[in-house]
């Protein structure tokens, strides 16, 4: 009997791969990986971002929730440094400083915020791509409200000579509207320390190189969200617009910005 192969013992060869062809598999292998993995990274950022919107989302809803519950009237908003004792930096919505270590980690202090009742998440109050840390544990917040929202501290002529309007309860929203007023935002790891973002409109005077800065981790982006419940992902669009350097008082970033902060008084 003859075999087609010519092996008596009627076991098959197996026919093998060329190094030519392993080459060209693994050449194939690694054009895939390079058109897909961008495309893999981009979607996460994406993700991180509508997680992050639905934190803020989420806050915001508690915010109203709090004034539904406190007839119109917002949570204290002020800054760590206040010395006044109506209301008191310890009653504003949230306490604990990110720049200290045993506040920056300290979640007795987030469950003391007016917001927890209704968030019930410490989560909520971070942003998922934040990688702050703090003696090695992961900073606790990440978000500051609207300075000009939930005291007059503003109405200080050192800040605005009293010409921008501060908010106390949802009657004084009337200009801007509900939906052109920021109320929280993901701030910077750089500036973030109480819950108060400091957001000045003299670019002349000292306070306003201690403003606070815009986060930039949503690929130099920053989460917003505004008092009629709404978010959305504002791009850093100036090259101008870094860390640690001060922004011109032409910085579409900053322009952008102020435009949603408040209104001065006599605007409609």
């Amino acid at each position: 009997m003859k075999y087609p192969d010519g092996n008596r013992n009627g076991s098959c060869r197996l026919a093998a791969f060329t190094l030519i062809e392993l080459l060209l598999v693994v050449a194939i292998i690694g054009i895939l990986a390079g058109l897909l993995l961008p495309a893999l990274s981009s979607a996460k950022a994406k993700g991180n971002t509508v997680a992050c919107l639905s934190n803020l989302k989420q806050l915001g809803l508690c915010f109203q929730m709090y004034n539904a519950d406190n007839d119109g009237r917002f949570a204290d908003n002020l800054p760590n440094f206040y010395t006044g004792t109506d209301p008191g930096y310890s009653n504003s919505w949230v306490v604990g400083d990110m720049t200290r270590i045993a506040e920056a980690t300290n979640q007795n202090l987030l469950r003391q915020s007016k917001f927890f009742p209704y968030a019930t998440s410490a989560k909520l109050f971070h942003c998922p791509v934040d990688q702050a840390r703090s003696n090695g544990f992961d900073r606790l917040r990440s978000y500051s409200m609207n300075c000009w929202i939930g005291s007059r501290y503003m109405n200080n002529s050192t800040y605005a000579n009293g010409a921008y309007r501060t908010f106390l309860k949802e009657s004084e929203l009337t200009s801007p509207a509900p939906a052109a007023l920021w109320v929280m935002m993901d701030e910077s790891e750089a500036t973030i320390d109480d819950g108060w973002y400091q957001i000045t409109f003299d670019s002349s005077t000292s306070l306003y190189a201690n403003d606070s800065f815009f986060g930039t981790r949503h690929q130099r982006g920053y989460t917003i969200d505004f008092a009629d419940g709404h978010g959305e992902l504002y791009k850093l669009r100036d090259p101008g617009t870094q860390i640690g350097k001060q922004l011109s008082p032409t910085n579409s970033d900053l322009v952008r910005l102020r435009n949603v902060t408040t209104s001065a008084y006599g605007a409609p």
